[in-house]
């Protein structure tokens, strides 16, 4: 059969067969030069979103392609970067901006279409899916570039065709087969700053015969650290704007906290004698809070950011092998390995010890009165010796995670096709394993039992040491009298940074042995699948074959990650938190029907629908059916209608259902706040709030330090508590899109599409967050959300608080999508290609309880709403590419539209808060706050290519050319700088050479 070809099909067509061939001069032997091309006939192809196999690749759902082609013409060259500058993704889940981040899934790389989570969107290699976490991420870093043929983005939920997880979107990695010859490559590029060196390099060789081929390719990639202190707008905690303002009370120079009849919270003069408590000054606690001085101060203060990574390093080393092998004309053989092995990093400043607040017990410790070191204690002459709490930042020794990651993935399949009369079959038969080791070492963080006998008792021994423990303690024959408390090592925690000496940290190696040690987390999920497909046409209706395509599939998920025994058991100052074990099994069916109604008509060149659904059973909660219909009308040949209507479903993950829970210094903003919180401006609030507040009138948060906090979404001083919950359900969806596909004859080479989409989520499981149960108890006053969290009886600050994922509320997303291609070859001056991608979202709204009258928070706009990154309102992305001959040039834009968020301060800073009115009607209390708005971001990408006689192609370029720097933003989205994390942080300048031989 020969297919008629159509304006409409020739540009589809078009881009497929870029994405499953190779550009000229790759390499690749099936490539064909387009002087030679001949009219031929069509195989059937598979796309994305789709089991069943047809010659027309015009789709009813919004399928967005990257080719080849695409990926060697632009400066990001991993497959995360390529993806995240896609105009319909999201905010990442785990921003290499924000080295605060915890957990197994560090130094990963994961993709949230519609900015809706990345558990929502699935990830699929040669359709089969992609390994996951216990908390069901998806890491795309392990995928290397080299091994990427195309990649197939489909903009529409697809749970009826493969499963949980597909409710955003589905991302499909196509990798390389039929690889014929050798190609290397070799990448090195840096900020115009001079760091954030990135260096990849890579090779690929294969060869193909009568029966088969081998296609191998190994890559190499290292992207160095950027530290924060080296970008004006990273450098201070409130941005080189107020480089004064907010930096933290417990530093690097050490506070003893005093009853206030002896002089409250002090600070070692420098340079004085640390046993006069004389010596001690009032601790300066001025951050810049009040109008009294809005710029703050730096002393007695630490600035964290020196020591903070802002943008985290990342090391990996893979190797790909896919391999075809046709056992006879009707039956093949096909095999694909993929090992990766990443190395990560993340460092943030050393740990703010406070001795109040540490270890597993509330109220943490004192140092004790008979430690030698302390200066009102027995042994400094002080008359009413005491036990007394102490503060001190560990800045000799920084906090440095260090995760690694092992995957082998091997994936296996017999497939063919058959005959039943003139019709064909095609069926395949697959397995799939992939496992993922991971390794975090930790070092920075304090053992709190070390450090409590680091200032617990010790005297001065005969030999002029400081020694653990006490004189009526003797040496014995097996103890040595300086180490009365084996390998002790006492420690005066009011010796700053710097000062060497006197039980001090810094240059001390022995006492930093003591107090820091190396910790050991592990973790391994593995999946399972064994699955088989048929599909095939079974009549022939007036608009075509009839198509038909079944299928089971039998998964399991197993996974476990254990932290380190003193993070269990809370006795070490990394987040505290129980290991988690368990997993689950699917067993799935599906069916699919392609229906042509009609073809070749007037105002009927094509009608058809689709229907699918399919049926999981899972051992965890049950089972649960989910179908799709969709259709196509072709009015005529260059103008489509499409339309589809979907139904979803998340299953809760392994960390859902079986996570041991960890400890978390979450950011949040208190509704009781009489500054920055709805007590502030709301009377009904602040009486809700005196039910537990006895400074009700006069309360403010307390931050890091135990200090006023400067602002709303402030990070709390003691540890609060997130855990798993096994009663949870599946996450059910809905997703529509309407949308149509114009490829006009008059203008030869234009394909424009324009798509309409809304996604719903209901009882969605969501990490319920400290702010919101706060806004819950006292906004809504809701009391059944009042019963997880303690305040303390005097200060009114929450002191304990548990939290879960828990289903409640929904999300609904709706927006549009444009895509414009065009293609413009001349004879005189060379070939041109237009390719512009922009989203626009009109909502993306967020409930996260079961109360009625609670109205749900808006999204799109903003920068952060409580608990939740914003999204923008306009993502879009423009590249236009020239070739002529032996030169090309590429040029793209970026365009993020403008961000609001809550005011610095409405009365401190007035000059930053546009729009102060906005707080009064809000429909959301819990966004009711005077607002600042900021405006759009272009960054802008350029790149020359050379073709080289000598078979090679070299290339310069740079990415955020203008070097343009995006505004300061205090709430610091996808970020732990007042920066967003998704913006570039610098002109990036790269040069590419690739050899073909």
């Amino acid at each position: 059969m020969t297919p008629k070809t159509t304006p409409l099909r020739d540009a589809i067509v078009f881009a497929l067969a870029v994405g499953t061939t190779a550009a000229a001069g790759t390499g690749v032997a099936m490539a064909q030069d387009a002087s030679t091309q001949q009219p031929t006939n069509l195989d059937r192809i598979e796309v994305t979103g789709s089991r069943i196999r047809q010659v027309d690749i015009e789709t009813e759902a919004p399928v967005l392609t990257i080719t080849r082609a695409d990926i060697e013409k632009q400066g990001f060259q991993s497959v995360a970067d390529i993806l995240q500058n896609i105009s319909a993704v999201g905010a990442p889940a785990i921003s290499r901006a924000a080295p605060l981040t915890a957990g197994e899934n560090v130094g990963g790389q994961f993709i949230s279409m519609r900015n809706l989570g990345a558990a929502r969107t699935l990830i699929l290699v040669n359709g089969k899916r992609l390994g996951i976490s216990t908390s069901g991420l998806q890491d795309v870093s392990l995928i290397p570039t080299v091994a990427v043929e195309r990649i197939e983005v489909l903009k529409d939920g697809a749970s009826s065709i493969y499963g949980s997880d597909a409710i955003a979107g589905v991302v499909n990695i196509i990798t390389r087969s039929n690889f014929e010859g050798a190609t290397a490559n070799a990448y090195y590029g840096q900020y115009s700053e001079g760091d954030g060196e990135t260096t990849r390099a890579d090779f690929i060789m294969g060869f193909t015969g009568e029966r088969g081929s081998l296609t191998a390719a190994v890559e190499y990639r290292k992207e160095e650290e950027v530290f924060a202190k080296d970008r004006p707008y990273s450098a201070y905690p409130q941005s080189d704007r107020h480089p004064t303002r907010n930096w933290t009370t417990v530093s690097q120079w050490g506070v003893i906290n005093l009853p206030a009849s002896l002089g409250g919270n002090r600070v070692l003069n420098q340079g004085a004698d640390w046993r006069n408590i004389a010596n001690y000054h009032a601790l300066n606690t001025n951050t810049g809070a009040t109008a009294a001085d809005t710029a703050g101060s730096t002393v007695d203060k630490s600035n964290t950011n020196q020591q903070t990574h802002l943008k985290t390093p990342l090391e990996s080393r893979s190797l790909f092998v896919n391999g075809l092998f046709d056992i006879n004309e009707f039956v093949r053989f096909r095999a694909d390995m993929l090992y990766t092995d990443r190395d990560a990093e993340r460092q943030v400043a050393g740990y703010p010890f406070q001795s109040g607040a540490a270890g597993p017990i509330p109220g943490g410790f004192t140092m004790s009165r008979d430690s030698y070191y302390n200066p009102v204690g027995t042994k400094n002459g002080f008359a009413t010796p005491q036990d007394v709490n102490f503060w001190r930042r560990t800045w000799e020794v920084p906090r440095v995670d260090s995760p690694s990651s092992a995957t082998w993935r091997f994936s296996t399949a017999l497939e063919g096709s058959f005959d039943v009369g003139e019709r064909i079959f095609d069926w395949d038969v697959n397995y799939l394993y992939n496992n993922n080791t991971v390794h975090q070492e930790n070092y920075g963080n304090l053992n709190v039992d070390r450090a409590k006998q680091a200032t617990g008792a010790s005297f001065l021994d005969t030999n002029g040491q400081v020694v653990c423990g006490t004189p009526d303690n003797p040496a014995t024959t097996t103890v040595n009298e300086r180490n009365v408390i084996p390998g002790c090592v006492a420690w005066n925690p009011f010796i700053p940074f710097g000062r060497v000496g006197d039980g001090g940290l810094t240059g001390n190696q022995p006492l930093q042995d003591w107090l820091f040690q190396r910790l050991n987390s592990s973790g391994e999920t593995e999946t399972t699948v064994y699955s088989a497909n048929l599909s095939g046409s079974v009549a022939t209706l007036p608009g075509g074959d009839l198509g038909v395509a079944v299928g089971y599939e039998n998964r399991h998920e197993k996974g476990r990650f254990i932290p380190d025994a003193q993070a269990v058991t809370g006795n070490s100052t990394t987040l505290a938190g129980g290991p988690t074990q368990g997993g689950y099994t699917v067993d799935e069916v599906y069916a699919e029907l392609f229906i042509p109604v009609l073809a070749d008509m007037t105002m009927a060149k094509e009608l058809s629908f689709s229907v699918a659904s399919r049926y999981s059973d899972y051992d965890t909660f049950g089972d649960t059916v989910n179908s799709k219909f969709g259709f196509k009308w072709k009015p005529i040949d260059s103008l489509l209608f499409r339309g589809t209507y979907a139904e979803g479903f998340r299953a809760p993950t392994i960390n859902d259902l079986f996570g041991g829970g960890s400890q978390t210094f979450s950011f949040f903003t208190d509704p009781c706040d009489t500054s920055f919180g709805a007590s502030a401006t709301n009377p009904a609030v602040r009486a809700n709030c005196a039910r537990d507040i006895v400074n009700a009138n006069t309360y403010r948060q307390l931050q890091q330090g135990f200090v006023t906090a400067g602002s709303g979404n402030s990070q709390t001083p003691v540890p609060f508590f997130s855990g798993s919950n096994d009663q949870l359900i599946p996450e059910t969806s809905e997703s529509k899109t309407l949308g149509t596909v114009w490829s006009p004859g008059f203008i030869e080479g234009l394909n424009v599409s324009l798509d309409w989409w809304q996604i719903r989520i209901d009882d969605t499981i969501v990490a319920d967050s400290p702010t919101q149960m706060l806004n819950d108890c006292y906004i809504q006053n809701d009391p059944t959300r009042c019963v997880a969290f303690t305040r303390d009886a005097t200060r009114g600050f929450v002191n304990s608080l548990t939290f879960t994922g828990i289903n409640a509320g929904y999300r609904e997303a709706e927006g549009y999508d444009l895509d414009l291609g065009y293609r413009l070859p001349t004879d005189r001056f060379g070939n041109f290609n237009l390719s512009w991608q922009t989203t626009y979202t009109v909502k993306d709204e967020i409930k996260t309880d079961t109360n009625p009258t609670t109205p749900p928070q808006q999204l799109v706009g903003y920068a952060t709403s409580p608990g939740f990154t914003g999204t923008f309102r306009i993502r879009s992305n423009a590249t236009l590419s020239w070739d002529m001959g032996a030169f090309g040039v590429s040029w793209g834009a970026r365009y993020y539209s403008g961000q609001k968020e809550t005011c610095l301060s409405m009365t401190l800073f007035p000059e930053e808060c546009d729009n102060p009115d906005f707080r009064f009607g809000n429909p959301s209390p819990a966004q009711a706050r005077a607002i600042n708005e900021l405006g759009s971001n272009t960054f802008h990408d350029l790149e020359f290519r050379w073709q080289a006689p000598w078979n090679a192609t070299v290339a310069i370029g740079a990415n955020n050319v203008f070097d343009h720097v995006g505004p300061v933003l205090y709430s610091q989205p996808s970020a732990n700088v007042s920066y967003q994390g998704q913006f570039d942080i610098g002109r990036f300048m790269y040069m590419k050479y690739q050899q073909r031989f």
